[in-house]
Protein backbone atom coordinates (compact mmCIF):
# COMPACT_ATOMS: atom_id res chain seq x y z
CA UNK A 1 0.00 0.00 0.00
CA UNK A 2 1.51 3.29 -1.29
CA UNK A 3 -0.93 5.57 0.91
CA UNK A 4 -1.48 9.20 -1.63
CA UNK A 5 -0.82 12.57 -0.20
CA UNK A 6 -1.46 16.46 -0.85
CA UNK A 7 1.21 18.39 -0.20
CA UNK A 8 -1.06 20.59 2.27
CA UNK A 9 -1.39 16.93 4.25
CA UNK A 10 2.03 16.63 4.22
CA UNK A 11 2.71 19.86 5.59
CA UNK A 12 -0.04 19.55 8.27
CA UNK A 13 1.05 16.36 9.74
CA UNK A 14 5.18 18.06 9.70
CA UNK A 15 3.72 21.11 11.73
CA UNK A 16 1.87 18.45 13.75
CA UNK A 17 5.14 17.01 14.99
CA UNK A 18 6.77 19.83 15.19
CA UNK A 19 4.21 21.91 17.57
CA UNK A 20 4.15 18.62 19.67
CA UNK A 21 7.63 17.15 20.52
CA UNK A 22 9.63 20.08 18.07
CA UNK A 23 11.51 17.79 15.70
CA UNK A 24 11.77 18.93 12.69
CA UNK A 25 10.76 17.04 9.40
CA UNK A 26 11.98 18.98 6.07
CA UNK A 27 10.09 17.89 3.11
CA UNK A 28 12.92 15.64 1.91
CA UNK A 29 11.82 13.45 4.69
CA UNK A 30 8.27 12.79 3.18
CA UNK A 31 9.41 9.57 2.50
CA UNK A 32 9.70 8.62 6.57
CA UNK A 33 5.51 9.40 6.42
CA UNK A 34 5.11 6.66 3.96
CA UNK A 35 7.11 4.04 5.91
CA UNK A 36 5.81 5.13 9.71
CA UNK A 37 2.53 6.00 9.55
CA UNK A 38 1.21 3.18 6.50
CA UNK A 39 0.64 0.94 9.56
CA UNK A 40 -1.84 3.25 11.41
CA UNK A 41 -3.98 3.72 8.28
CA UNK A 42 -3.98 0.61 7.30
CA UNK A 43 -5.25 -0.23 10.93
CA UNK A 44 -7.56 3.13 10.67
CA UNK A 45 -8.83 1.94 7.35
CA UNK A 46 -7.48 5.13 5.69
CA UNK A 47 -6.90 5.45 1.98
CA UNK A 48 -4.70 8.82 2.28
CA UNK A 49 -2.92 11.17 4.27
CA UNK A 50 -5.82 13.36 3.42
CA UNK A 51 -8.06 11.10 5.27
CA UNK A 52 -5.74 11.06 8.34
CA UNK A 53 -5.67 14.52 8.43
CA UNK A 54 -9.40 14.70 8.42
CA UNK A 55 -9.61 12.07 11.64
CA UNK A 56 -6.76 13.83 13.30
CA UNK A 57 -8.77 17.49 12.93
CA UNK A 58 -11.35 15.17 14.68
CA UNK A 59 -12.12 16.98 18.36
CA UNK A 60 -11.68 13.52 19.85
CA UNK A 61 -8.57 12.48 17.91
CA UNK A 62 -6.02 12.97 20.92
CA UNK A 63 -4.66 9.63 21.44
CA UNK A 64 -4.55 9.36 17.24
CA UNK A 65 -1.98 12.21 17.36
CA UNK A 66 -0.28 11.54 20.39
CA UNK A 67 0.41 7.56 18.76
CA UNK A 68 1.45 9.59 14.84
CA UNK A 69 4.12 11.99 16.63
CA UNK A 70 5.24 9.01 18.47
CA UNK A 71 5.40 7.32 15.10
CA UNK A 72 7.67 10.34 13.87
CA UNK A 73 10.16 9.91 16.24
CA UNK A 74 13.64 8.25 15.68
CA UNK A 75 14.11 5.11 18.00
CA UNK A 76 17.85 4.23 16.81
CA UNK A 77 19.55 2.62 20.03
CA UNK A 78 21.72 -0.32 20.94
CA UNK A 79 23.78 -1.83 23.88
CA UNK A 80 27.29 0.42 24.74
CA UNK A 81 26.32 2.29 21.51
CA UNK A 82 29.19 4.10 20.72
CA UNK A 83 31.45 2.81 23.39
CA UNK A 84 33.46 5.33 24.97
CA UNK A 85 31.03 7.38 26.61
CA UNK A 86 30.39 4.36 29.02
CA UNK A 87 34.40 3.71 29.10
CA UNK A 88 34.85 7.32 30.62
CA UNK A 89 31.57 6.86 33.00
CA UNK A 90 33.81 3.98 34.50
CA UNK A 91 37.17 4.84 34.33
CA UNK A 92 36.94 8.72 34.77
CA UNK A 93 33.10 10.13 35.57
CA UNK A 94 32.07 7.28 38.81
CA UNK A 95 35.16 7.00 40.35
CA UNK A 96 35.53 10.85 40.56
CA UNK A 97 32.30 11.32 41.85
CA UNK A 98 32.90 8.40 44.18
CA UNK A 99 36.40 10.09 45.92
CA UNK A 100 34.45 13.74 45.66
CA UNK A 101 31.73 12.33 48.23
CA UNK A 102 33.35 9.90 49.89
CA UNK A 103 33.23 11.66 53.33
CA UNK A 104 30.02 13.09 52.62
CA UNK A 105 27.19 12.62 55.03
CA UNK A 106 25.16 9.96 54.24
CA UNK A 107 22.33 11.93 52.76
CA UNK A 108 24.83 13.12 50.25
CA UNK A 109 25.85 10.25 49.02
CA UNK A 110 23.63 10.20 46.24
CA UNK A 111 24.50 8.90 42.50
CA UNK A 112 21.58 10.16 39.81
CA UNK A 113 22.21 9.62 36.37
CA UNK A 114 19.51 10.49 33.67
CA UNK A 115 18.88 8.65 30.10
CA UNK A 116 17.11 11.48 28.48
CA UNK A 117 15.30 9.80 25.00
CA UNK A 118 16.37 6.77 26.46
CA UNK A 119 14.16 4.64 23.53
CA UNK A 120 13.87 0.94 24.49
CA UNK A 121 16.31 1.26 27.30
CA UNK A 122 19.52 -0.36 26.03
CA UNK A 123 21.36 2.91 27.33
CA UNK A 124 20.16 3.14 30.64
CA UNK A 125 20.52 -0.56 31.13
CA UNK A 126 24.31 -0.16 29.50
CA UNK A 127 24.92 2.51 32.50
CA UNK A 128 23.10 0.27 34.78
CA UNK A 129 25.56 -2.64 34.37
CA UNK A 130 28.62 -0.21 34.42
CA UNK A 131 27.06 0.89 38.17
CA UNK A 132 26.63 -3.00 39.26
CA UNK A 133 30.02 -3.82 38.19
CA UNK A 134 31.67 -0.67 40.31
CA UNK A 135 29.21 -2.18 43.21
CA UNK A 136 31.69 -1.65 45.78
CA UNK A 137 32.49 2.08 45.11
CA UNK A 138 28.66 2.99 45.85
CA UNK A 139 27.83 0.49 49.25
CA UNK A 140 25.40 2.46 51.08
CA UNK A 141 24.68 5.28 48.10
CA UNK A 142 21.32 6.40 47.02
CA UNK A 143 21.25 5.10 43.08
CA UNK A 144 19.22 6.78 41.01
CA UNK A 145 18.97 5.81 37.32
CA UNK A 146 16.52 7.41 34.89
CA UNK A 147 15.39 6.65 31.63
CA UNK A 148 12.92 9.28 29.89
CA UNK A 149 11.13 9.06 26.29
CA UNK A 150 8.30 10.94 24.58
CA UNK A 151 6.96 7.69 23.08
CA UNK A 152 5.13 5.08 25.33
CA UNK A 153 5.47 2.16 23.06
CA UNK A 154 9.29 2.13 23.72
CA UNK A 155 9.16 2.96 27.20
CA UNK A 156 6.78 -0.20 27.65
CA UNK A 157 9.55 -2.20 26.02
CA UNK A 158 11.83 -0.48 28.17
CA UNK A 159 10.11 -1.41 31.45
CA UNK A 160 9.93 -4.48 30.44
CA UNK A 161 13.66 -5.49 29.99
CA UNK A 162 13.20 -8.06 26.94
CA UNK A 163 15.67 -8.11 23.91
CA UNK A 164 15.80 -10.09 20.77
CA UNK A 165 19.18 -12.29 20.10
CA UNK A 166 19.79 -9.48 17.57
CA UNK A 167 19.29 -6.64 20.22
CA UNK A 168 21.52 -8.18 22.63
CA UNK A 169 24.19 -9.13 19.77
CA UNK A 170 24.80 -5.14 19.20
CA UNK A 171 26.98 -3.87 21.62
CA UNK A 172 26.43 -6.23 24.23
CA UNK A 173 29.84 -7.72 25.65
CA UNK A 174 29.51 -11.77 26.69
CA UNK A 175 30.27 -11.49 29.87
CA UNK A 176 27.43 -9.48 30.51
CA UNK A 177 24.52 -11.20 28.98
CA UNK A 178 25.67 -14.36 31.45
CA UNK A 179 26.00 -11.86 34.17
CA UNK A 180 23.25 -9.45 33.40
CA UNK A 181 20.08 -11.43 31.47
CA UNK A 182 18.29 -14.92 31.43
CA UNK A 183 17.47 -17.04 28.41
CA UNK A 184 13.15 -16.21 27.90
CA UNK A 185 11.99 -17.96 24.96
CA UNK A 186 13.43 -16.79 22.20
CA UNK A 187 14.45 -13.63 24.37
CA UNK A 188 16.73 -12.69 27.07
CA UNK A 189 15.16 -10.82 29.95
CA UNK A 190 17.34 -8.23 32.48
CA UNK A 191 17.94 -9.59 35.63
CA UNK A 192 15.09 -8.50 38.27
CA UNK A 193 18.34 -6.91 40.33
CA UNK A 194 18.70 -4.29 37.48
CA UNK A 195 15.78 -3.76 36.94
CA UNK A 196 15.01 -2.58 40.28
CA UNK A 197 17.95 -0.14 39.77
CA UNK A 198 16.19 2.03 36.79
CA UNK A 199 13.03 3.98 36.65
CA UNK A 200 11.63 4.62 33.01
CA UNK A 201 9.03 7.78 32.88
CA UNK A 202 7.17 9.26 29.82
CA UNK A 203 8.49 13.31 28.86
CA UNK A 204 8.56 15.63 26.58
CA UNK A 205 11.69 17.54 26.38
CA UNK A 206 10.48 20.19 24.69
CA UNK A 207 7.81 21.39 26.93
CA UNK A 208 8.15 22.57 31.14
CA UNK A 209 10.07 19.70 32.80
CA UNK A 210 8.36 17.41 36.10
CA UNK A 211 10.46 17.75 39.15
CA UNK A 212 13.82 15.82 38.72
CA UNK A 213 16.48 15.16 40.85
CA UNK A 214 19.41 17.55 40.22
CA UNK A 215 21.80 14.91 37.77
CA UNK A 216 25.69 13.79 38.00
CA UNK A 217 25.31 12.74 34.67
CA UNK A 218 23.07 13.18 31.53
CA UNK A 219 23.01 11.31 28.44
CA UNK A 220 21.13 13.51 25.70
CA UNK A 221 22.84 11.40 22.78
CA UNK A 222 21.66 11.80 18.92
CA UNK A 223 18.50 13.61 20.27
CA UNK A 224 19.55 17.21 19.53
CA UNK A 225 20.18 16.62 15.85
CA UNK A 226 15.91 16.58 15.30
CA UNK A 227 15.29 19.99 16.57
CA UNK A 228 15.86 24.10 15.40
CA UNK A 229 18.84 25.71 16.78
CA UNK A 230 15.99 27.56 19.42
CA UNK A 231 15.02 24.55 21.08
CA UNK A 232 18.54 23.17 21.17
CA UNK A 233 19.69 26.29 22.93
CA UNK A 234 16.20 26.15 25.24
CA UNK A 235 17.29 22.05 25.98
CA UNK A 236 20.25 22.93 26.88
CA UNK A 237 19.57 25.53 29.32
CA UNK A 238 17.16 23.50 31.23
CA UNK A 239 19.86 20.70 31.29
CA UNK A 240 22.13 23.04 32.64
CA UNK A 241 19.92 23.76 35.15
CA UNK A 242 19.07 20.59 35.90
CA UNK A 243 23.12 19.24 36.40
CA UNK A 244 25.12 19.35 39.64
CA UNK A 245 28.11 21.58 39.33
CA UNK A 246 30.87 20.11 37.68
CA UNK A 247 28.34 17.19 36.07
CA UNK A 248 28.86 16.17 33.16
CA UNK A 249 26.73 16.26 29.58
CA UNK A 250 27.00 13.17 26.91
CA UNK A 251 26.21 13.47 23.72
CA UNK A 252 26.36 12.31 20.86
CA UNK A 253 29.25 12.76 18.02
CA UNK A 254 27.98 15.13 15.65
CA UNK A 255 26.29 17.43 18.90
CA UNK A 256 27.74 20.19 20.54
CA UNK A 257 26.88 21.95 23.83
CA UNK A 258 29.16 24.61 23.98
CA UNK A 259 28.43 26.23 21.23
CA UNK A 260 24.72 26.94 22.52
CA UNK A 261 24.85 27.06 25.85
CA UNK A 262 27.77 28.99 27.51
CA UNK A 263 27.40 27.30 30.79
CA UNK A 264 28.95 24.65 29.21
CA UNK A 265 32.75 23.93 28.18
CA UNK A 266 33.62 20.96 26.08
CA UNK A 267 36.00 18.18 28.22
CA UNK A 268 38.07 15.62 26.40
CA UNK A 269 37.92 11.93 28.61
CA UNK A 270 40.05 9.09 26.46
CA UNK A 271 38.25 9.24 23.50
CA UNK A 272 35.05 10.11 24.71
CA UNK A 273 33.62 13.78 24.58
CA UNK A 274 31.86 15.22 27.36
CA UNK A 275 30.78 19.04 28.54
CA UNK A 276 30.47 20.00 31.81
CA UNK A 277 28.52 22.88 33.65
CA UNK A 278 29.95 25.50 35.26
CA UNK A 279 28.71 27.08 38.76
Amino acid sequence: MNADSSPEALEYLRKLVYRTSAIVLEESKGYLFQSRLLPILRREGLESFDDLVGRLDAHDAEPLRREVVEAMTTNETSFFRDLHPFEALRRTVLPEIAGQRKLAAPAERTLSIWSAACSTGQELYSIAFVVRDMAALFSGWTVELLGTDISSDVLARAQSGRYSQLEVNRGLPAPMLIRYFTKAGLEWQVSDQVRAMVDFRAMNLCVPWPRLPLMDVIFLRNVLIYFDNDTRTRILERVARQLRPGGYLFLGGVESASSLCRRFTEERIGRAVCFRVQP
